[in-house]
C-alpha cells in the first residue's frame, strides 16, 4: 500500500505545492490537508510546509498552532505515533506548538537570507533522515527572515548530549542560529523541524541538487521497516 503523506496548507503557506511534489517524487501519495480540517484523514505522516502562515502576525507560527487541524496533530505527534516534518515556517509552528524546544527569531543580519546552503547531517536515526549517512553534507535552499534558532544553554546542552541536533550549517552560520543548528528532533525521533528547504532540492532542473529528496524517501523507509506510524 502506498504511504499517504499529508501536506498542510495554512493561509499564507507558499511551499505546500513544492512539498507535495517532493512527496510524490519520493514515491508516496501526497494528501492535501486544510488548516481548518477536522481530522488528518488517516494519513501516515504530515509535512508542515514553509510560508507565512496567517501572515506571520504576532510571531511566526503563533496563530497556526491553534488551527483546528493541530488539535489532532499535536497529541499524535507528541506520543511518537505520527511522523511530522516542519520546514521553515513549519519548524516555527512546531516550536510554537511545543513539539520541539526553542524558538526561531530574526536573522542576526536583520536581513532576509536567500541562498543555497550546505548542511551536515548529524542524526540519521529519525523518521526523516534515515536515507542519509551520518556526517553527510547536503546542498539545499535556505530562504528565511526569522531563521535564527535560539534556546537556553540547558536546552542546547540537552539537544547536543541526546543527539537531537539533526542538521547543522556548514561553511558559516547564515542566520546566527545557536551552535549552528539548522534542525532538531524530538525525543522519539518522529518530529523533525529544520529551517532550510529540502523540498526545493529534489530535481536537478529546478534545484541546486537533489540532496533534499532523502528527507522524503526516509519516511517511506521508516514505514517499510515496520516502525509504528499513526498508531
Amino acid at each position: 500500500m502506498t504511504a499517504r503523506v499529508g501536506v498542510v496548507t495554512f493561509p499564507g503557506s507558499l511551499d505546500d505545492k513544492d512539498a507535495a511534489r517532493a512527496v510524490a517524487l519520493a514515491g508516496a501519495e501526497p494528501v492535501s490537508l486544510w488548516h481548518a480540517d477536522a481530522d488528518l484523514r488517516g494519513v501516515d505522516a504530515v509535512v508542515l510546509p514553509g510560508g507565512f502562515s496567517y501572515g506571520d502576525y504576532l510571531r511566526c507560527g503563533a496563530i497556526a498552532r491553534f488551527a483546528p487541524l493541530m488539535s489532532e496533530l499535536v497529541p499524535a505527534a507528541r506520543s511518537g505515533a505520527l511522523p511530522v516534518l516542519g520546514i521553515c515556517n513549519g519548524f516555527q509552528i512546531l516550536c510554537e506548538s511545543h513539539l520541539l524546544p526553542g524558538a526561531l527569531t530574526r536573522n542576526s543580519s536583520l536581513r532576509f537570507v536567500n541562498r543555497d546552503q550546505v548542511l551536515r547531517v548529524e542524526n540519521t536515526g529519525t523518521a526523516w533522515t534515515g536515507s542519509y549517512a551520518e556526517g553527510q553534507e547536503v546542498l539545499v535552499v535556505l530562504k528565511s527572515g526569522e531563521g535564527s534558532y535560539v534556546a537556553d544553554e540547558a536546552t542546547l546542552d540537552e539537544l547536543e548530549s541526546t543527539g537531537r541536533v539533526v542538521v547543522r550549517y556548514v561553511g558559516g552560520n547564515p542566520n546566527g542560529s545557536r551552535r549552528g543548528i539548522a534542525g532538531i528532533t524530538n525525543e522519539h525521533g518522529n518530529v523533525v523541524g529544520l529551517m532550510p528547504h529540502p523540498e526545493h532540492a529534489v530535481e536537478a532542473l529546478t534545484g541546486p541538487s537533489t540532496d533534499g529528496l532523502g528527507f522524503f524517501t526516509s519516511i517511506l523507509s521508516h514505514m517499510a521497516a515496520g516502525s509504528p506510524v499513526n498508531a
